[in-house]
């Protein structure tokens, strides 16, 4: 970061803490005065509110991106005007300009400025984008989910050394809901949702989303799963990674794949469904054999405060209104070699037992003893605590599935399951895209910038895409074009412009190879 642009910034966070802070007060209440407001319309000056979209444009330029995907998946015969990769990030830009659904193509092709910013004459519209992604065949959807590893791999060669001993990968399904009664192959699921419901394989690492299959909404959660399971690895074997571990819930326990995953040194922790034969199995486990589970408070980053804690309303109102109540008590692990039907190898099958008590009202009912199973081909050196915690870890899953939701990737808003197919891996790109921005943080300068960088990257990756966009992408800024350049003059201040200006410099170094 240049030295000028440190003191402006500097200098607009020592005004704007002065004016914040409570020993300031001027004496002005109420504070919303709510003055004479007068519009004006400016003549020559533009400005977005996005201006943070200039950085993920640089992203794309760096890892090139729209080569890979004009080279790699092509469509029309004739790119007139728009490519393939016009097309692309047009829906990957709407979601973080704070588009959510196709219709607000219309907003962003309808606003000079974003199209200055984009450096773009026209962008298409809504009509034109969904037409777009009504040409895509299952195969094409394949080829645009291979081309998009392209700049993914560029994005890891730059990791440290330490980011490739373990590449952790995981699976789920999860079902998109829609009231729209003529699109093609949807279904209900147990739950009578009408939709669609798709695979998403991601890597826990970088909470990257690897591949994503549409299915009818009736299909089961595993389905094609083992395959794309095979491609997440062979792609992390390719990236280096130097161990690799599957995660996934019950539904992705293929006893048929175990042993070919075993015989390729990939580790594995699956949930298992409480069967009878696991269920008498571990009933007739020895007591000496069970240990109890003490699970790891949440660590906080707040400082303590002495105060008192706040009642539970919750279990208030269901102690009131006499619900059926389970309360966990205590929790015990044990665990025994098993080989199952389709396997000739020996695994350990860890199992959970929970001691629960249901209650309705006051009144306790009875005690449950309900079991959970994980099978597991980790060494012997990886405790049953150790194992319970790495496929309880998997949950973190959800929360990047929910965020696809929020931010509108995961969404039906076509005619048919391949066209939706295509919107979804468009769309979601705008979700890698913040990912490879996080990971593009150059750790740079002393051990005291270092590690301030790590801790800000981590932050980055772990935010949720709405805070992102709101911290780091809507930020105003004046477009203004000077000879060749595009010139993003920021507006405002706001305390994630340092990181915006570092995102700036780093994704304009040249790539290690």
């Amino acid at each position: 970061m240049k030295k000028s642009i440190r003191r402006k910034l500097d200098a607009r966070k020592r005004r704007t803490m002065k004016r914040i802070n409570k020993a300031n007060w001027n004496g002005q209440s109420p504070m919303l005065a709510c003055p004479s407001v007068q519009y004006e319309l400016a003549k020559k000056t533009q400005a977005i509110a996005a201006g943070g979209i200039g950085v993920a444009q640089q992203m794309v330029r760096q890892l090139g991106i729209a080569d890979s995907i004009n080279h790699g998946c092509p469509v029309f015969k004739f790119h007139m005007p728009y490519s393939e990769a016009d097309h692309v990030l047009n829906i990957a830009f709407n979601l973080f300009a704070g588009g959510t659904c196709l219709e607000h193509l219309e907003l962003r092709r309808t606003d000079e400025a974003y199209l200055d910013a984009l450096g773009a004459q026209r962008i298409p519209d809504p009509t034109t984008a969904g037409d777009f992604c009504r040409r895509f065949s299952e195969g094409q959807v394949q080829k645009l989910m291979d081309v998009l590893h392209e700049p993914r791999l560029k994005v890891w060669q730059q990791q440290p050394d330490s980011f490739f001993d373990l590449a952790i990968i995981e699976g789920d399904g999860t079902m998109v809901e829609t009231c729209g009664e003529k699109k093609q192959d949807i279904g209900m699921n147990y739950k009578r949702q009408w939709g669609y419901h798709p695979l998403v394989i991601t890597l826990a690492n970088t909470r990257e989303v690897l591949y994503l299959a549409n299915r009818a909404g009736n299909r089961p959660s595993h389905e094609n799963a083992a395959g794309y399971f095979d491609r997440s690895v062979s792609l992390c074997r390719k990236a280096g990674f130097r161990k690799i571990r599957l995660r996934g819930d019950t539904d992705f326990s293929q006893t048929k794949h175990l042993d070919r995953w075993h015989s390729d040194q990939v580790d594995f922790v699956f949930g298992m469904d409480a069967m009878l034969n696991l269920v008498e199995i571990a009933e007739n486990r020895p007591k000496s054999a069970w240990d109890e589970l003490k699970r790891k408070p949440k660590p906080s980053t707040k400082p303590k405060k002495t105060r008192a804690k706040r009642p539970n309303y919750k279990e208030r109102f269901v102690v009131e209104k006499k619900y059926k109540n389970k309360i966990l008590e205590q929790e015990f692990v044990a665990e025994f070699n098993y080989t199952p039907t389709a396997c000739k190898q020996v695994y350990r099958m860890v199992v959970l037992r929970k001691q629960v008590k249901v209650m309705k009202g006051q009144q306790k009912l009875f005690d449950d003893t309900p079991y959970f199973f994980y099978i597991t081909n980790l060494p012997k050196n990886v405790t049953p605590q150790k194992v319970v915690a790495e496929s309880n870890s998997r949950c973190d899953q959800e929360n990047i599935i929910a965020q696809g939701k929020a931010m509108g990737a995961l969404s039906a808003p076509l005619n048919d399951l391949v066209s939706n197919w295509a919107y979804m891996v468009m769309a979601m790109l705008a979700w890698n895209l913040k990912c490879w921005m996080s990971l593009s943080l150059r750790e740079s300068g002393n051990a005291m910038a270092r590690e301030k960088r790590r801790v800000q990257k981590q932050r980055l990756l772990r935010m949720d895409f709405s805070t992102f966009r709101q911290s780091v992408i809507q930020i105003p800024a004046q477009i203004l074009t000077s000879g060749r350049r595009l010139i993003y003059r920021i507006l405002t201040w706001t305390p994630s412009l340092e990181i915006l200006f570092c995102l700036h410099d780093s994704v304009n170094r040249p790539l290690r190879t």
